[in-house]
Formats: structure tokens, sequence, C-alpha cells
């Protein structure tokens, strides 16, 4: 948003975190709505005219927001270093006119401006017209119509990408609904055993196998858990965070497996059929594991919302797909009673096609970060987030990769060459400190200093 006396909006540039700039005659305010991984609340920062941070008010503030329908609600702020965070989530939508109370030394100042959802929403970790969200957001669009359908029911990922971030890592909370997710989801697979044992059902079989493949990929979890804890030491520099990708390796390698044995008992129930019997059972198993599913969705999403975490929110929603997958057994189970007994061996190779998707899309996220591959909208966030800095002038050099679930970033800045060593530093820490608000996913900054080449003077 660019800058205009009393709360007028001109969009030829950006506020630094992507907000909306509100004037005075000697002062600026940017207002943003953050709510990366967490629920929306609204951020105030507070500049000179000259763009200059100053320090947060110590006076009351207050924001007032003001809908279309009328509903007025205020709010207040408490400080967080350089900024001032509202006490209050927003509720959605993100529409309305905003009147920004501050107090100076017994002067009460008015401003004002207007929210609206066609500022739009990125989703890589910048607001924009005072919308932020969080890279850690995950990326899950799948599209609409069939295709979409397709892609979010088969083509979801389980890979320990989307299963993991600092809130899930570090909140007891996360790790609790990590242990509470395998013993549901490992008490719904073993009823399901019985009922295969019993009735013969492939089907039921292939969705039980997933639902253990599910319910074992915790374990791996837990120890890259246990490792990142230890921290940095003198031989591991960067901590334990590449066992994050070892665990996923062996996730790859558990479903990998399950689909295996789901295919093999599948084609050998076509080549030598075998009555299916206890229809019911089946039944029962079937709606079994879909509650089985839900229940552990619900739970992780819930405590998803509640500790901030988007990878444990997103792992909620794949269970939900799981759940609708142990419902194809259904179709097995019409088939048998309808005479058909081939489609019982049929819905177990469908679940084994849908296990395959989920080792596709696990596998490319792993590969990915194995051989330090990097998404290009960080990136180019990583070359962007420095500009905002008046000191510098140019950025290249710039490389970032995956250590865990942090992005660990080098890049080299170039500068006035006849600022001073200490000046030097000043701006190598601006440049870490707005690349961390950029992008919340940073873990560590390497910022190299480079003379900037002298501007060519015309005669």
């Amino acid at each position: 948003m660019g800058i205009a006396k009393n709360g007028a909006e001109k969009r030829d540039e950006h506020a630094p975190h992507g907000g909306t700039w509100i004037a005075g005659d000697e002062e600026l305010i940017e207002i943003s709505v953050f709510e990366t991984n967490v629920p929306p609340r609204f951020r105030l920062y507070f500049f000179d005219i000259r763009k200059r941070v100053r320090p947060v008010p110590k006076d009351k503030v207050t924001l007032e927001t003001i809908r279309p329908d009328g509903a007025r609600q205020l709010f207040t702020f408490i400080p967080h270093g350089d900024f001032l965070e509202s006490t209050a989530e927003i509720p959605e939508p993100h529409e309305f006119d905003v009147n920004l109370h501050v107090s100076h030394d017994g002067h009460a100042h008015v401003f004002k401006t207007k929210f609206t959802e066609a500022h739009g929403h990125d989703h890589a970790g910048e607001s924009h017209g005072g919308h932020a969200h969080g890279a850690d957001d995950h990326g899950h669009k799948h599209g609409s119509g069939f295709s979409g359908w397709l892609r979010g029911t088969f083509g979801h990922s389980h890979s320990i990408v989307d299963k993991i971030d600092q809130k899930m890592e570090t909140h007891e909370r996360g790790i609790r609904a990590l242990k509470i997710s395998l013993v549901g989801l490992g008490l719904t697979a073993a009823l399901q055993l019985v009922i295969v044992l019993i009735s013969g059902s492939v089907g039921l079989m292939a969705d039980m196998i997933h639902n253990f493949a599910d319910a074992g990929t915790s374990i791996p979890l837990w120890i890259a858990f246990a490792l990142a804890r230890h921290g940095a030491s003198r031989r591991y520099t960067y901590g334990y965070g590449k066992t994050e990708d070892v665990a996923g390796v062996v996730i790859i390698l558990i479903i990998f497996f399950s689909a295996c044995v789901a295919a093999y008992e599948s084609v050998m129930k076509i080549i030598h059929p075998q009555p299916v019997t206890n229809l019911g059972w089946v039944v029962a198993a079937a709606v079994l594991g879909f509650l089985g599913n839900e229940a552990v969705a619900v739970f992780r999403i819930k405590v998803g919302k509640e500790i901030g975490s988007a990878a444990l929110i997103a792992d909620g929603q794949h269970a939900r797909v799981d759940g609708f997958t142990s419902l194809a057994v259904l179709i097995g189970v019409i088939g048998v009673w309808l005479g058909f007994p081939i489609l019982d061996p049929l819905v177990g190779i469908g679940i084994t096609i849908a296990i395959l998707f989920i080792v596709k899309n696990a596998a490319i996220s792993i590969w990915v970060r194995l051989i330090d591959g990097i998404d290009p909208e960080i990136l180019e966030k990583i070359e962007h987030a420095p500009r905002h800095i008046t000191d510098v002038r140019g950025v290249r050099d710039v490389r970032a990769r995956w250590i865990g679930h942090k992005v660990y970033a080098e890049l080299a800045i170039e500068i006035d060459p006849t600022l001073s060593i200490s000046q030097g530093n000043e701006i190598a820490v601006a440049v870490e400190k707005t690349l961390r608000e950029h992008i919340p996913l940073v873990g560590g900054v390497a910022v190299r200093l480079f003379p900037a080449a002298p501007a060519i003077r015309s005669c």
C-alpha cells in the first residue's frame, strides 16, 4: 500500500510488512492483519516520516472496526518488541472501515482507513492489504471439479514435510496429539483386523493396512522430535533438523510396503477367489474405519487451531480424507451382496492406488528436501525482503535450503562502501530481522556485505 494523508490509500508502494500505510503530519503507521499459523490479529508498526522505525507509543492505542452492517468492535493492544498486537482475534470476513486512535503526550490522533477482502490473501508468509498468511500453510490447494476432487482424495500427502512445524514440535499438546492419534488409529486398525480374519474381505484388509501404516508413521516422528530437542553441537552444527528428512524416508517405506501388501492380497484374491462372509461385520468395520479417522481428524484440527499448528491441521484434514477411503469398502460389500464378489478385491486395488498416490507425493517432497531444493516463492521473498531497508543497494547470491521445517538462507547485500564496519553490521542485523518478519519459517540467516558499485554520473 502507498502512503496518503488521512488514511487515503495509494497502491504504488508496499509497506515493510505488507500491510496498509496511514500517515499523519510527522509519523507513519502500518496496519497489518497477521495470521501466520495463528488466529488473525492486528499488528501496528510505527515509523517517522522518513520511514525510520520508531518506538511503540507508551500511551493507549485502540482500533475500532466498523463493518458494512454497522457492527463495531474495539481492539486494544499490547507491545511485542517493535510492534503492537491486538489482544483479541479478528473475526472473518476481513472487510471493514478502521478508526485508529493513538495518543501522544496528551494529544489524541485519529487515523482512518479501509480493509476489504479484495486486497487479497497471500499464502507465502507476507501480508498484502493487511492479510498475512504463513508459508507454513503447505499450499493445500487441490483445485475444483472432478480433477480437484481426485487430487484431494488420492493425491494428499502423508509426507513428514506436512506433518511437522514449530508449534507441532515444541508444544506439549502437539506432541500429545501425535500420541493420541497413534493410539486411535492403531485401535481402529486392530479392530478391523479381527473382522478381516472372520470375513476374508480383501477390500477391508487394504483399508486396515492403510490405517496401520498411518499409525506407524507417528513412530519416526517421535524419534525426529526427540533428536531435534538435543539442539546443535560441535559435530552437528546445524542441529538434528535433517532427521526429519530421514524420518520422511522411513515413512515413505512404511506406506509403500503397505501398498505392496494390499496389492498382492488383492491380486491373489482375483486369481484365487474366496468367499466373503459376515457382511454385516464388514459394513461395521468400514464404518468403524470412517469414524476412527474422523475422530482423529476432529481432534487434530481442534488442537492444531488451538496451538496454531498448520501441520497438525493439515494432518487432520488428511485423516478426514482417509475416513472416506474406509467407506469405499462398502462398495465391495454391496458387490458381494448382489452376487459380484469381484468388487471386493477391486476395492482393494483401488485403495492400493490411493496409497501409491500418497507415496508419490511424499517421495517428491522428501526428494526435494534431501537435495536441498527450495520453493521458488520463498527464494523470491528472501531476495525481496532486504530491499525494504533503505541502506541496501542490491541483493545477490541468494541461496536457501530446508533443515527440518526451517529455512536457512545465505545472501549477499550491497551497501555504500563508505560505511563503517559497525554500520554495515547494523544493516546486516536489520536484514536478518526483516527476513524473519517476512518469512516466519526462517531458522538461520548468513548475510555477507559487499561494496556497491559507484553510480555513473552523466556529464
